[in-house]
């Protein structure tokens, strides 16, 4: 395996939100960050099931990791969690972090609506809001300062 392409949902705030995460991310193998609305996703990897339901990992030998596993195999990418990829799919904590994952995913609609929401253009490349490009409302006071 020499790359995986993670694919997001590029609608949800929380999603948008890690793959940012993934991408500022000291990586083992490089990640191709994929929203699963652009049309270059639906193009290779139409045929996933669950995909935009989902977190789905494919790797360029096309083993293809969906939900919990997904979320393991984006720890094991990673330099500073590959360790922790090791642990959490041990007998001992593995069942733990799939419940774990399966709350977070279930809960990323809720959780997204308490984060901004992502900007997205036509070609489903999305980007989260910086607080300088939006000026609060006129009737929000400023922060002291």
């Amino acid at each position: 395996m020499k790359a995986l392409t993670v694919l997001y949902d590029g609608t949800c705030a929380l999603c948008v939100r890690c793959r940012d995460f993934l991408a500022g991310a000291r990586a083992f193998v490089p990640l191709e960050l994929l929203a699963c609305q652009s049309r270059d996703a639906r193009e290779r990897y139409g045929d996933v099931p669950w995909l935009g339901e989902e977190l789905v990992v494919a790797s360029d030998d096309g083993d293809v990791w969906i939900g919990p596993a997904a979320f393991l195999v984006c720890l094991w990418a990673l330099v500073d969690y590959r360790e922790w990829s090791y642990r959490l799919s041990g007998p001992e904590l593995a069942p733990l972090a799939e419940r774990f994952f399966v709350a977070l995913s279930s809960q990323r609609s809720r959780i997204a609506s308490l984060l901004a929401k992502p900007r997205c253009d036509e070609h489903g490349g999305c980007r989260l809001p910086h607080p300088r490009d939006d000026p609060p409302p006129h009737n929000h006071p400023l922060p002291y300062r």
